[in-house]
């Protein structure tokens, strides 16, 4: 995955049309509006699939029908007691972090204008990892790790990469004015609040 490939992943998820009636990128059929999405490594872009093709690339024959190209983005939602993140650089109190295939790790904070992003230092992410072992485990370029810390909040997810994009549309839709106005904050905060309901507890790492 390039280095601006998850730019043009969030542009492209936060210029969707809510209930604009989605199709299979695949193969056409309608999509529901709670339908599930692939990865293309080849385009560096978010899918959506209806349930026939995500059922297609949930199977572990995925790689060799889809020739590596595709990967589906998972479901899992873990809720992660609070981590330090101040060692990652991060200017802002909303960001995520998804690390890539060849082990690099961006972050990225959610602006009006999108998502902007750098390559966080390797060695403080392996630190984090360390401190926290769940961060270990995290998918490649599928999840991340998204931070809110944020008007006295202290959210910390491991969660499907599209819920950041989701995260990020919030951001470009609702912000208003220099300061992001009355509405951005709240909006986030209700979808952050919204995860509750799908999510785990992180499992304590093993002896």
């Amino acid at each position: 995955m390039s280095r601006g490939a998850l730019a043009g992943l969030v542009r492209s998820a936060a210029d969707r049309r809510a209930g604009a009636g989605e199709r299979c990128d695949l193969c056409g059929r309608d999509a529901p509006d709670e339908h599930r999405h692939l990865f293309d490594a080849e385009r560096a872009e978010v899918l959506c699939a209806c349930r026939p093709c995500a059922l297609l690339f949930a199977r572990d024959a995925a790689d060799a029908a889809g020739e590596g190209r595709y990967r589906l983005v998972p479901r899992r939602r873990v809720r992660l007691a609070p981590v330090s993140t101040a060692s990652l650089g991060v200017p802002v109190g909303l960001a995520f972090f998804v690390p890539r295939a060849d082990g690099t790790v961006l972050a990225h904070y959610p602006s009006p204008a999108g998502a902007t992003r750098w390559e966080v230092d390797a060695d403080a992410w392996r630190a984090l990892a360390g401190s926290c072992p769940p961060l270990a485990d995290m998918a490649a370029d599928v999840e991340a790790l998204l931070v809110n810390t944020a008007r006295e909040r202290r959210d910390h997810w491991i969660v499907p990469v599209d819920d950041c994009l989701r995260v990020v549309a919030i951001v470009r839709r609702e912000w208003r004015g220099l300061s992001g106005g009355s509405r951005v904050w709240p909006a986030v905060d209700a979808f952050l609040d919204g995860l509750t309901a799908s999510a785990r507890p992180a499992r304590p790492a093993q002896p």
